[in-house]
């Protein structure tokens, strides 16, 4: 009998996928059944997600899923970018679109909490690093914004898992990037709540990574190949997939996991919640099947998409792919930005703002016309090079651990100059791994919990199954 197949939805903030993992012959194929692109929308002075639009495409690449696997689709699991949540009305529908936590209303809120509680006691309680972005300072802004703070939450995958099986929970390597979970007890830190006035019965329930929350319900369900489809709760951290969907171990190994941001670290089995931590921007994250993901979080390709936006809206468009072969023959970068530095944070002007960081540290701007972005792509990718090396180099000092390799997974792994110049100022070699590992991981966890069957989903199972899928080509 053909074994049934499983869906993972992966949300970007690019573009949001599902893509269907079938056998034939006993082989894994992946194949994507639909893309919506996806970005933050202003709505007057503020960000939101399309989720309306989100959602409609969900259904429609669900759909196409159910018509391409006949012999009927096991699972359905949902990961997402983590920190964004949406609320729901007391009926359960969506009470607002949800916020883009690139909306500056955290500016304040995260400066009051700091006046309650500062940043190395909140670090060393939660292990999140207490960045601007995070949950915590999210919720702590809803009610400037005329929103109820006692009105429940979910955060955004896991939106979608109640939407398909109306079951509201947090995963729990999603609830731990939120600043709000406790490194002693693994769930909401009640005391934390209290001392900042937040609703903890808003919060839905933390459930452990690979929990089956029941059958597809609403519409789709009446489909055939959704006849006997399980919802279940991945790695909902988009990135504690992706790591999950690396089938070496890495025990002498950092990785990257490179996007719209990078991530740079490795899995410990004990938090590093020191100032050094701090200071160097290390977070303690959940990773499925136990540990910790210990890594920087590094503003990353975004900065060179939103360049890319610009020159679309004069009529200089350019592909990704041709741009970073153009750059490859360009002179070596004159200038090394602060790519974590707060106007590359956010999202109009891009062009201008990488010259003014240029000019601020000292270096020559580059003249904003047709035929120089190649040169503004080198000088992003030269300077995540160069973060990159500083992370590791930090990594290794933290943790009293030599690398010894580092795996790079995401988008740009087909980008062979940042690769190379990886390798360059790092000394170390890049093994090159799933583009999408985030939906290798997801679909490996759903596996394993569907074999687990209500037990905890291990390690040494999720990574099993994560190397049988990454050997299908």
């Amino acid at each position: 009998m053909q074994q049934p197949a499983r869906v993972a939805i992966d949300l970007g903030a690019e573009s949001c996928r599902v893509s269907l993992l079938r056998w034939d012959g006993g082989k894994p194929v992946i194949d994507l059944m639909h893309r919506i692109p996806n970005g933050p929308m202003h709505r007057g002075n503020s960000l939101h997600w399309p989720i309306e639009t989100i959602l409609a495409g969900l259904e429609e690449g669900l759909r196409k899923a159910a018509d391409a696997a006949p012999e009927g689709i096991a699972s359905i699991g949902v990961d997402s970018w983590s920190v964004d949540y949406a609320r729901l009305a007391p009926d359960g529908s969506l009470l607002r679109a949800p916020f883009c936590y690139r909306d500056e209303r955290t500016v304040r809120s995260k400066e009051a909490t700091d006046a309650i509680i500062a940043p190395l006691s909140l670090f060393q309680r939660t292990g999140t690093l207490p960045l601007r972005i995070n949950t915590i300072y999210q919720l702590l802004a809803d009610p400037a914004d005329g929103i109820d703070p006692r009105a429940p939450w979910a955060m955004l995958p896991e939106y979608v898992l109640y939407w398909l099986s109306g079951r509201r929970v947090a995963e729990y390597t999603n609830a731990s990037h939120t600043g709000l979970v406790s490194l002693k007890t693994g769930d909401w830190d009640s005391d934390l709540f209290r001392l900042l006035g937040l609703a903890i019965e808003a919060a839905p329930p933390i459930v452990p990574t690979g929990t089956i929350l029941g059958p597809l319900k609403g519409a789709l369900a009446s489909l055939a190949a959704f006849k006997n489809t399980q919802i279940i709760a991945p790695a909902a951290h988009d990135t504690a997939s992706a790591i999950a969907g690396i089938p070496a171990a890495l025990d002498a190994a950092a990785y990257i996991s490179t996007g719209t941001w990078s991530l740079v670290g490795t899995i410990t089995a004990t938090p590093a919640t020191t100032q050094h931590a701090l200071d160097a921007g290390y977070t303690n994250i959940g990773a499925a099947g136990g540990g910790l993901l210990f890594h920087s979080l590094i503003n990353s390709m975004w900065v060179l998409k939103k360049c890319m936006d610009a020159w679309a809206e004069q009529g200089r468009v350019w592909d990704i792919e041709d741009l970073v072969q153009k750059s490859a023959t360009c002179d070596a970068a004159t200038g090394v930005l602060d790519m974590d530095a707060e106007g590359l944070m956010l999202d109009t002007e891009m062009p201008k703002r990488v010259n003014s960081e240029l000019a601020r540290l000292g270096f020559d701007p580059i003249p904003d016309v047709a035929g120089n972005e190649p040169a503004f792509a080198r000088v992003i990718f030269e300077s995540l090079a160069v973060r990159y090396a500083a992370a590791l180099a930090n990594l290794e000092k933290m943790l009293n651990r030599k690398l010894e390799r580092i795996h790079m997974i995401g988008g740009a792994t087909r980008n062979k100059l940042l690769i190379r110049l990886t390798e360059e100022r790092t000394g170390l070699r890049v093994e090159i791994g799933e583009g999408e590992s985030s939906t290798v991981g997801s679909l490996a966890i759903q596996i394993a919990a569907s074999e687990a069957a209500g037990k905890p989903v291990t390690h040494d199972a999720i990574r099993h199954w994560a190397t049988v899928l990454c050997a299908r080509c």
